[in-house]
């Protein structure tokens, strides 16, 4: 069973076993249908550290360059929101989905090496990080294209790092339909090599998030979409958004 932070109908925030195959979650010795419940991010983190175009056949359908270190940006907090939740598109922006494997730091890391950085890995989820392209293309600093709020939908549970193979399936739909499909085999850079690059900049807090880059396929999301994330090992993030 995977972990699961949820708000019970009481108001009160816990952690609990999420029993997929009957769909409820369990804490303090009770056990609730999730329907039952709202479904929280898996984390609070205060940063998170993106990484872009670390997919080959991602770049080539951006027409970009693969670059030859980690390209990396931020999301803030804000920008965090959970599964079943509703992100807000950008009033008259082209917005694209990016499925993505998420890693959870446990620790706090600086200057990490890549022979020891997945000790400071908490676990993984699945992300999508939800990309207003008309800006993005217009800015340097990708505010308004990446930090938007709702912008980064986690979720639904924190798996450890044993349950997520190496070479796991990422996977994206809407309304039903596959649109990425994909493994993080074909990552650029690796979660250990990522982790040592960014913790030699900035450090990595307990819960903070880094997304490890998306496949290709990425494509338009529109008012009213539904959207699946699926990471072999994690589960099924969904999330709908909706025009602003």
């Amino acid at each position: 069973m995977h972990q699961m932070r949820f708000r019970d109908p009481a108001g009160a925030v816990r952690t609990g076993e999420y029993d997929e195959a009957a769909d409820t979650v369990s804490a303090a010795g009770r056990t609730y249908d999730t329907d039952e419940v709202d479904v929280l991010p898996p984390c609070e983190p205060t940063k998170v550290v993106c990484v872009g175009r670390n997919y080959v056949k991602h770049a080539d359908e951006r027409d970009e360059e693969v670059p030859d270190r980690p390209l990396l940006f931020l999301k803030p907090p804000n920008a965090v929101a959970g599964h079943g939740d509703t992100t807000p598109l950008p009033a008259d922006n082209y917005v694209e989905h990016e499925a993505e494997l998420a890693v959870v730091i446990g620790e706090q890391a600086r200057n990490l090496d890549e022979a020891g950085a997945l000790d400071a890995v908490a676990g993984y989820t699945a992300a999508n990080d939800v990309s207003n392209r008309t800006d993005q293309d217009r800015e340097q600093n990708w505010v308004r294209g990446k930090a938007f709020d709702g912008a980064c939908p986690l979720g639904p549970v924190l798996a450890t790092p044993e349950e997520v193979p190496d070479d796991a399936a990422v996977e994206l739909r809407v309304n039903g339909e596959t649109r990425q499909s994909s493994s993080i085999e074909h990552f650029v850079f690796g979660v250990p090599e990522l982790l040592a690059e960014i913790t030699e900049f900035v450090t990595l807090e307990p819960g903070d998030v880094v997304l490890t880059g998306t496949p290709e396929g990425v494509d338009e999301l529109t008012d009213g979409d539904s959207v699946e994330v699926e990471v072999e090992g994690v589960g099924t993030l969904e999330h709908t958004v909706e025009r602003a």
